[in-house]
């Protein structure tokens, strides 16, 4: 409806994964293990990077701020998740939009970091000379700054759109956090514009990005090919297989569940896919980096010792 009539709600409940009945200690349990791996892991990147010498190059650099956008990300809607396994789990409207601009903020800020480290390969493996050159301080710093500052007008976009929507009747959210599209379901107005706005932005910077990091390993596979030895071609595969993992893991939950329409089938996928990039991934990509990267292997057993 174009109208409404009554009082604004000022409060959510967000309703959980899923509607199914499932044990709540067991998802409690679940959620807790991999969240706490995950802070563990990317932390532990952070801490190598920091201290390591040997991980002092923009590869490694690029890897830690990552890491660092991986525990804020998991850590906006984890812990308010787990709450909700215990009790109705209330959000009030401020706070709801608060935490959309954040996890929509960090999402993009990791897409862009992802397509900076396949430019930072490209640039290692197809122009070598130049590499110390073009990779330089200022152009790792510019390059998370820009990261940092894509995510945060991309974030503001969804975030504008939905605080100008009113909610007077449905305060239940289905979702385990403030996402956008179920967030606007719940609208007492038309939404069909704010839904072609936020699926536009979505589109062009979540397509623009990952366009970007292929565009990058296009690159890069064609300067393999030209390499005759079998074993120079694995080498040099090797240094990117990390993080193209990495990549397809990110950009095929994201693109599942920001490129389609807000149905409620949907929703209830977009609820699973939700939770494989906010709890799994994070965890996901320091173990992937710390067993397919010698570097970093070598400088967590010397971190133990």
């Amino acid at each position: 409806m174009d109208g409404f009539n009554g009082t604004l709600l000022n409060e959510f409940i967000l309703m959980g994964i899923t509607d199914k009945q499932f044990p709540q200690k067991f998802l409690f349990a679940f959620v807790l293990f991999f969240y706490l791996l995950g802070i563990c892991g990317n932390l532990t990147i952070v801490s190598l990077v920091v201290r390591d010498p040997v991980l002092q190059s923009p590869m490694y650099f690029l890897l830690a701020n990552l890491s660092f956008v991986d525990m804020i990300f998991s850590s906006v809607t984890v812990p308010k998740m787990m709450v909700g396994f215990f009790t109705q789990n209330i959000i009030s409207v401020k706070g709801c939009i608060t935490q959309m601009y954040f996890f929509h903020f960090l999402g993009c800020t990791e897409g862009v970091l992802l397509a900076s480290m396949g430019y930072d390969r490209y640039d290692a493996i197809c122009l070598p000379l130049r590499y110390i050159s073009i990779m330089g301080r200022s152009t790792c710093i510019q390059l998370v700054l820009g990261s940092w500052f894509t995510g945060s007008a991309y974030s503001f976009i969804n975030a504008i759109m939905t605080s100008k929507l009113p909610f007077c009747y449905h305060n239940k959210i289905k979702h385990f956090f403030c996402d956008v599209k179920p967030v606007m379901k719940l609208a007492c107005k038309d939404t069909y514009l704010n839904e072609i706005i936020v699926t536009t932005a979505s589109g062009f910077f979540s397509t623009g990005t990952f366009l970007l990091t292929m565009l990058s390993y296009a690159y890069i596979i064609t300067h393999v090919l030209k390499i005759r030895s079998s074993k120079g071609r694995f080498k040099v595969f090797s240094t990117c297989s990390s993080h193209l993992t990495i990549v397809i893991m990110f950009y095929g939950t994201a693109m599942c569940t920001y490129l389609g329409p807000a149905s409620e089938t949907s929703l209830e996928k977009d609820r699973i896919a939700a939770l494989l990039f906010t709890v799994i991934t994070p965890m996901l990509n320091p173990i992937i980096y710390t067993l397919r990267n010698k570097e970093v292997r070598d400088s967590f057993r010397k971190l133990i010792k």
